[in-house]
């Protein structure tokens, strides 16, 4: 566990940014902040925080070793070897923390085997800050960031507390001059703020309701899943995750803009997409542009024909999928995704009407996440087959429907129908077009506070869930 939600809110975050507002120079903000997320990584996994530092000072060093220069040309190789063996112990790190109790229950599965299934508590956020310290290796090899001889400068990247436990996945390039210069302005601490608590009600308001319903439905007998269930749950879950998400991820921008960082953005209302590539060019976007980058592209990429293009985004979603997590429910996740961006490239889907794409694309979504959310293949297959064809209405079933047909439950749906849209984009477009832009921001101060209140109401009373996120 990391730091309770109020104690976050209302000790944490103010003291950390109050000391690194008053220090002088980048140096002592940048110690200031990674003393800050090495407590915040270690208040509930002390154990933990050694293996990350162990892992960016391995990364470090090798990206010291790995980067190859003009003088350097005839020992190239040696630096693929450095390349290879970073990209092994990334990798060795996930294998053992994140997949060797998958591997084992596996092979047993399959050959018969006994062998003990080893019982290793995942790290919080090992899969993003992995990935992140992968990257800063391979843009040095590749030369397109230069070493960084300052071991805190690539501690900072890889531990930086808003970022840490649920991404978005930073690339160091994205970074790199803003580890060194930067500036704690009022225009960024108040877009900050203003993006930390929308992202903030995201979860508490909307992802939390979303996930009593989804959780209501996921852990019920197969015997109380109709066909009226089956689309509660998986639509409650389709919302749950995006704005858990979406939340995590614009709380993680809005804190980076309050301490002088500007990071990428991670979703663009993805679920307004009309194709399946659209979807993945809007939904975790720090994520797909990694696998673009670092596996779709090394492999090949489209660049050896349409054949061996459509075996690297198999192989690139497949991975995808296994990315999230130690089980065979989000492969399948990952194979379903991969085998619709195929039949886009045979099928012109993109011209059909926008509606109808839409549609489509949504249907593929909703069916993929219910894959994703339930406990094993048979729960998820089971689900599929209600949302299609659970024509019966025993009592049991009809009770859990209408347990979660609350007024709370509707009136959030509706909300999250609305939010997972760009309609705040175009209301904004349309005000700042007749010259209110003043008024628009003076509402959303006004909105954010009132946000704000409704969130550490909600925690008081011990409304909260962990984020999804926290365990990939």
């Amino acid at each position: 566990m990391v730091f309770s939600s109020l104690v976050f809110l209302c000790v944490f975050l103010p003291v950390v940014f109050a000391v690194v507002f008053v220090l002088p120079g980048v140096r002592l903000k940048n110690v200031a902040l990674i003393v800050a997320s090495l407590l915040f990584y270690a208040y509930g996994e002390p154990v933990y925080v050694l293996l990350m530092l162990v892992s960016a000072t391995i990364n470090w060093l090798l990206g010291l070793r790995v980067a190859p220069s003009c003088s350097d040309a005839p020992h190239l190789k040696r630096h693929k070897v450095v390349l290879g063996l970073a990209v092994s112990l990334n990798l060795l790190f996930l294998g053992v923390f994140k997949y060797a109790g998958m591997l084992v229950g596996s092979l047993n599965a399959v050959i018969g085997t006994s062998i003990p299934v080893p019982d290793i508590a995942l790290p919080i956020g090992i899969s993003f800050y992995t990935f992140q310290a992968m990257s800063y290796v391979v843009d040095a090899y590749r030369g397109e960031v230069k070493p960084q001889r300052n071991f805190l400068n690539v501690l900072l990247y890889i531990a930086f507390f808003p970022q840490l436990i649920a991404g978005p996945i930073i690339k160091y390039h994205d970074i790199e001059s803003q580890l060194t210069e930067r500036s704690i302005t009022l225009e960024g601490v108040a877009y900050g703020f203003r993006r930390f608590c929308v992202g903030l009600a995201k979860k508490v308001l909307i992802a939390n309701t979303m996930a009593v319903t989804a959780d209501a439905v996921f852990t019920a007998s197969f015997d109380e899943i109709n066909i009226a269930v089956a689309w509660i749950g998986a639509l409650a879950y389709l919302f749950q995750i995006y704005f858990d998400f979406s939340g995590y991820s614009d709380m993680a921008i809005g804190l980076a803009h309050m301490f002088g960082f500007t990071y990428k953005e991670n979703f663009q209302y993805p679920y307004s997409s009309t194709t399946i590539k659209e979807f993945w060019r809007r939904w975790h976007i720090s994520l797909s542009t990694w696998f673009k980058e670092y596996l779709y592209i090394p492999l090949g990429g489209n660049r050896k024909g349409r054949l061996r293009a459509s075996v690297n985004k198999i192989i690139v979603f497949l991975c995808c999928g296994l990315w999230h997590g130690a089980a065979w429910t989000f492969v399948l996740w990952g194979a379903i995704h991969g085998l619709f961006l195929l039949v886009e490239e045979f099928v012109p889907i993109k011209k059909l009407p926008k509606p109808i794409g839409w549609a489509y694309t949504m249907v593929v979504v909703v069916f993929a996440f219910v894959l994703f959310r339930a406990d094993t293949i048979q729960q998820g297959f089971f689900m599929m087959q209600q949302m299609l064809l659970g024509f019966h209405f025993e009592p049991a079933a009809m009770a859990l429907a209408l347990r979660q047909m609350t007024p709370l439950f509707f009136v959030t749906f509706a909300v999250a129908c609305i939010a997972a849209l760009p309609v705040k984009n175009e209301l904004e477009r349309i005000v700042v077009s007749h010259g209110g832009q003043v008024a628009f921001e003076c509402i959303s101060f006004v909105l954010c506070f009132v946000l704000l209140v409704l969130c550490v109401l909600s925690l008081s009373g011990g409304g909260y869930n962990p984020f999804i996120y926290f365990r990939f």
